[in-house]
């Protein structure tokens, strides 16, 4: 590379070597007409000692690629104009183009039956390297190993749920023996027998004017939280009257348990279902045959994933359906709260509570919101920040393909939540919300099952249609059983929390994080829950 002026100073050319070697013009600066001083002159090589190693190094490059037949500027700046910006080469953007082209042909075919797949990235490369495939073999082996990985996560994720459900469903040794060692207990020990609440106390049971709380189980550990919970929030304590229903098998264990460990001030009486006179299956026939129904029990107690099409379901879909399949929803514990009227005669208004549920915050202002003459008290589920636990309406319960579901339910009408329910009994008995309770169970079993998931709730939204009253959510807070990114400041705010779902606190699949909520009202220093190696 060379650099002329001219005799008169009014030019300056830069020149190379070609591959003649002669010399090619790279770049000529021509210079004004009028006389310059020496200090431009100066300034102007300055620039051009800056200049000239870039221009010297872009010519190497051309060079060493072969592009050195360039013999202009402009040819030297379409070559490297693209490299200097970033961009790739036609040849490159071709071959993706070409690769992608394939890519989509192979998507729309099937893989071959006997194709036998790589079982590793590493054993691709391999086989590629081994049998030299051509790229639409190479994509046919890629979509074959995908699609196999995609059907095992799906077989993975359906298997965690069922074993989940089958987890959620059973009960845990301690909680069984807790309830084993307090009916031997009951058997053995008169003190466990003494009557609850004592003689003195009993038309207190009765008394209006205090908090009557109704609630519903056969597990002898999520009532004592339930209740503790309860007393321990309350400001006035003595005010608390707790109606524990059990069933026949718990009613001994329940018994011992809330007459070993009195819960002063507040009064709890013990009763089970075969004790209360007109609870019998001549005034609820309709209930004998949820129980009884062959095609029930094999919905609950059958094959779960028979007869299922798990490549078309997702499993968000199958857990929400193993989840209607508990085996509470056929126990008669689960449907008592639709005949609380007729068991508490002397009583107007209680609250409902179901035995997932923990108590933060004094109740008592429950008691005095106007239902405005509805029966029931309750949280609407279609709004909230969480669109996973708050976003449901009719359609998420209901099959709207029936004729009759059609009919009669709005799909976008906003849905209401069990677990903590203000019942005005006063109000409820002007009403036929039994009847059509029965009413609706009876059409289902006539439609072999085909109108609802099965379970409480939906013929409670049915019987409760216009007549519930919306309450304020903090009152209410649900999902904590199967939502585990709840807020926490919002658990720690809400009155009552619900760990609906599968993930009880009592159970190890339970939430670690959300645990604590509830294990906080657990006696671990009490001799039974200690000899049961109760959540260890």
């Amino acid at each position: 590379m060379q650099l002329h002026f001219s005799p008169s100073m009014r030019s300056i050319t830069i020149s190379s070597s070609n591959s003649n070697g002669g010399f090619g013009e790279l770049m000529k600066i021509k210079v004004a007409a009028r006389h310059f001083s020496y200090r431009t002159l100066f300034h102007t090589i300055l620039i051009l000692a800056f200049l000239l190693p870039f221009v010297f190094i872009l010519t190497a490059v051309v060079t060493l690629e072969g592009v050195n037949k360039c013999s202009s500027f402009d040819c030297l700046g379409r070559r490297l104009g693209p490299k200097l910006l970033g961009r790739t080469d036609d040849s490159k953007q071709r071959l993706v183009k070409d690769f992608v082209k394939i890519l989509n042909q192979v998507n729309s075919e099937e893989v071959p039956a006997g194709l036998k797949l790589p079982e590793s990235y590493s054993q691709l490369v391999s086989e590629m390297k081994n049998n030299k495939y051509n790229a639409k073999e190479f994509a046919l082996m890629l979509k074959g190993m995908m699609d196999r990985s995609e059907r095992e996560i799906r077989e993975s994720k359906f298997a965690e749920l069922m074993n989940k459900h089958f987890a959620a469903s059973a009960v845990p040794k301690g909680i069984h023996c807790l309830s084993l060692r307090l009916t031997d207990e009951y058997s053995s020990n008169a003190h466990a027998r003494r009557q609850l609440p004592s003689p003195e106390l009993l038309p207190l049971l009765s008394e209006k004017l205090l908090h009557h709380f109704v609630l519903s189980t056969d597990n002898i550990l999520a009532a004592s939280v339930v209740v503790n919970s309860a007393v321990r929030s309350f400001l006035k304590p003595e005010k608390i009257v707790f109606h524990v229903i059990t069933d026949k098998k718990t009613y001994a264990g329940m018994h011992s348990w809330f007459a070993l460990n009195p819960v002063s001030p507040a009064i709890v009486e013990v009763r089970g279902i075969h004790q209360f006179d007109w609870l019998t299956r001549e005034n609820i026939p309709v209930l004998e045959a949820v129980e009884g129904h062959y095609g029930i029990r094999k919905y609950y107690h059958g094959n779960h994933v028979l007869g299922a099409n798990l490549s078309d379901t997702s499993p968000r879909s199958f857990a929400s359906k193993l989840q209607a399949r508990s085996p509470k929803y056929i126990s008669l514990l689960n449907h008592i709260r639709i005949y609380l009227p007729e068991l508490f005669p002397n009583l107007d208004k209680v609250v409902f509570l179901d035995d997932d549920v923990v108590i933060q915050r004094d109740l008592s202002p429950l008691w005095d919101i106007d239902l405005k003459g509805k029966v029931n008290g309750a949280i609407e589920t279609c709004k909230g920040d969480d669109e996973w636990v708050m976003s449901k309406r009719f359609r998420n319960y209901f099959n709207f393909s029936h004729p009759l579901i059609a009919k009669h339910l709005n799909p976008e009408e906003c849905a209401w939540a069990y677990g903590m329910n203000v019942f005005d009994l006063h109000a409820w008995r002007k009403t036929n919300i039994r009847d059509t309770y029965h009413s609706w169970l009876k059409e289902n079993l006539k439609s072999k099952l085909t109108m609802w998931k099965l379970g409480t709730l939906p013929p409670a939204l049915i019987a409760f249609k216009g007549h519930v009253h919306p309450i304020d959510p903090s009152w209410h807070m649900l999902g904590l059983g199967y939502q585990n990114k709840s807020n926490i400041e919002n658990v720690k705010k809400a009155a009552v929390i619900h760990y609906n779902g599968q993930s009880k606190p009592w159970l190890e699949l339970g939430f670690e994080h959300l645990r604590p909520f509830w294990t906080k009202y657990v006696d671990y220093s009490n001799d039974f829950i200690k000899n049961c190696h109760i959540l260890e």
